[in-house]
């Protein structure tokens, strides 16, 4: 990979000339601005064998993450693909099994380390939400992270809006306390600060900083 001069307070403003920015939480550029090494993630559904064109533009914000000075995380949702997340889609998906999760997270790890750089102190990590939501217990999860959120809230996000004159289970309608549970987790032990996505995820991304704030104390960036 070409070398890059490390510059994270050029990210924000290298990803709106290229139309890749869409909205970000307060105090993100002055975190970038102190040029202090900091760590971003994006997720991937496994929910077939191959990357497709979907995953592009999130590949790319990791990629230029990793450029301008970042260290890039690959979640892949071997967890969450077992749920289906109901942003950006007018159905419930197929769910898979765990073998075929499996599967698809071991050939897709393939193709990502031929498009991010894995080596270094930057090098990129890719990790599989389903090692800790997997071992997740039903009552305590509802007990240290479900009490944190009100239905209204829930309901307020575009998400679930959009879904919900169509039809929407409980399963999916979890999905965002699922991905909050990610961002909490990857700051608690990766010390990840900022997660990336899609404009149809920022309900869960904010849903991730809620948690953070409430359950660590720290306000953190998205």
């Amino acid at each position: 990979m070409t070398a890059f001069e490390p510059n994270l307070a050029g990210l924000i403003p290298e990803l709106r000339w290229r139309g890749m920015f869409h909205a970000a939480s307060d105090g993100l550029e002055a975190r970038l601005a102190t040029g202090r090494p900091i760590s971003g993630y994006n997720g991937f559904d496994p929910s077939g064998p191959w990357l497709h064109i979907g995953h592009l533009v999130p590949i790319f914000g990791l990629i230029h993450l990793q450029r301008h000075g970042g260290r890039p995380v690959v979640v892949m949702g071997g967890g969450t693909g077992m749920i289906g997340d109901p942003s950006g889609r007018s159905s419930e998906r197929n769910l898979l099994g765990r073998e075929a999760i499996d599967a698809n997270v071991a050939s897709m790890r393939g193709q990502m380390e031929r498009l991010l750089d894995f080596s270094g102190s930057l090098g990129t990590l890719m990790v599989n939400n389903l090692d800790w939501l997997g071992e997740i217990r039903l009552l305590d999860w509802l007990r240290d992270v479900g009490k944190h959120f009100t239905i209204p809230y829930m309901l307020a996000k575009d998400s679930v809006q959009i879904r919900l004159e169509r039809g929407l289970s409980f399963t999916e309608f979890s999905y965002m306390l699922i991905q909050a549970t990610d961002f909490a987790h990857l700051r608690r032990t990766q010390d990840v600060e900022l997660q990336m996505g899609g404009a149809d995820q920022w309900g869960n991304i904010t849903a991730g900083l809620e948690l953070i704030r409430r359950v660590v104390g720290r306000a953190e960036t998205a």
